[in-house]
């Protein structure tokens, strides 16, 4: 995946995954809350690498 690539899926996994967490919280369901948790996390792991890979770009750039 391209840097940009993985910054929006995992902003888009990010949203999702908190979205189900809440409401998983709203209903009482444990299993949506912790599927919505791991998908956040893994969210957040893939914009993280969009943005490593922004900054390995910009080294090799100069």
């Amino acid at each position: 995946m391209s840097s940009t690539t993985d910054r929006i899926s995992g902003a888009a996994n990010s949203a999702i995954g908190k979205v189900k967490e809440a409401i998983g919280k709203e209903t009482g369901d444990a299993e949506l809350a912790a599927k919505g948790a791991a998908q956040d996390a893994k969210g957040k792991v893939q914009s993280a690498t969009g943005k490593a890979k922004d900054a390995v770009k910009d080294v090799i750039d100069r």
